[in-house]
């Protein structure tokens, strides 16, 4: 038999925080290659021993993976999976994050540098001089890291017949969630700081209540020697935006209609959060703002899964954001 299906399943796999990981060690992806295995993760050929199919019109129901001990070890992780799955498909944290730190503890202390306007001038050095200095400390304050997260409640009797296509669309919904309450938490980081005194300047548009084309071209020019190539807006402000003669043109109008997604006339991408307060943009560099801090990927509650008490099995997400560059972000009020 092929060295995956002699692999031992054991609830002590997930101890270290990642399963497949703890599975890959035991189940390297290298014995597979230029084989009908290649591409296949270690987990899913323990699907594929178990001749589990999760997705389909043909998929099986979630009691195949209770059919015997050990498969029941497979079912935290594709629920992890089909979390994580919802996570993605919900997701704009890529398009507003420049780094993702994945630390083990639940401290950490992000980097800050402030430049003076004198220190970010690249100055001629004669030779034998002093090479000018930028300083870059430890933030006084650690990045707040919370846990999100909801709780399966669903026993095994009233899910055991359902097709794990159909329950995949459940969990997934759940990571959405997820990824909904982490944007929020963002979006605070980036407006009102992260604890060490970094809150985003706001700038007031020239007439109280209107937005108008000249109020974002002076928004964007506000960020010299920064990029401002990404803004977040509340649905309202959205709206106006929108509604703008300059956003009618052919260009951005063919990209809105074909992808839902809208690029500026200056070359921001636009992206629309009720995360947002009411009359109020957002706007940063998206390559210096912000840092996303995880402790550890999605977590679920294996002990009462794999033992069938699936009665409040909690699935989390421990994260936290922090500001990079205190200058990469800005507010736009009206």
């Amino acid at each position: 038999m092929s060295g995956y299906e002699n692999v031992r399943l054991e609830k002590s796999l997930y101890a270290s925080g990642n399963f497949t990981g703890a599975l890959l060690a035991l189940d390297p992806d290298e014995k597979y290659r230029d084989t009908a295995l290649d591409g296949l993760d270690a987990f899913q050929r323990q699907l594929k021993r178990f001749d589990i199919r999760v997705s389909g019109a043909n998929s099986d129901c979630v009691e195949k993976f209770f059919s015997t001990a050990q498969s029941a070890v497979l079912f935290p992780e594709y629920v992890s999976r089909a979390v994580r799955q919802g996570m993605e498909q919900a997701d704009i944290l890529p398009d507003i994050t420049a780094v993702t730190t994945n630390i083990n503890g639940a401290d950490y202390r992000s980097l800050r540098s402030i430049p003076t306007a004198d220190e970010k001038e690249m100055k001629l050095v004669s030779e034998g001089a002093f090479i000018p200095e930028t300083a870059i400390r430890t933030k006084e304050n650690l990045v707040t890291l919370h846990k999100r997260g909801r709780t399966l409640v669903a026993s095994y009797e009233a899910i055991r017949y359902q097709r794990l296509d159909l329950f995949t669309v459940t969990l997934r919904q759940i990571g959405a969630y997820i990824s909904t309450i982490l944007l929020r938490d963002a979006v605070d980081v980036l407006r009102i700081g992260d604890g060490n005194s970094n809150a985003a300047p706001v700038i007031s548009t020239a007439q109280q209540g209107q937005l108008t084309y000249a109020d974002l071209v002076n928004f964007w020019n506000s960020f010299d020697p920064c990029e401002m190539n990404t803004l977040i807006a509340s649905p309202d402000m959205m709206a106006k935006i929108l509604n703008m003669p300059e956003f009618r043109d052919a260009a951005a109008g063919l990209s809105f209609h074909g992808t839902g997604k809208v690029i500026t006339p200056f070359g921001a991408k636009l992206i629309k959060s009720s995360a947002v307060p009411s009359g109020k943009i957002i706007g940063l560099d998206k390559n210096s703002a912000l840092e996303m801090v995880k402790a550890g990927e999605v977590m679920t509650e294996y002990d009462k899964l794999i033992d069938r008490q699936l009665e409040r099995a909690v699935i989390s997400c421990t994260a936290g954001f922090a500001k990079i560059h205190d200058e990469s972000a800005k507010v736009l009020s009206i």
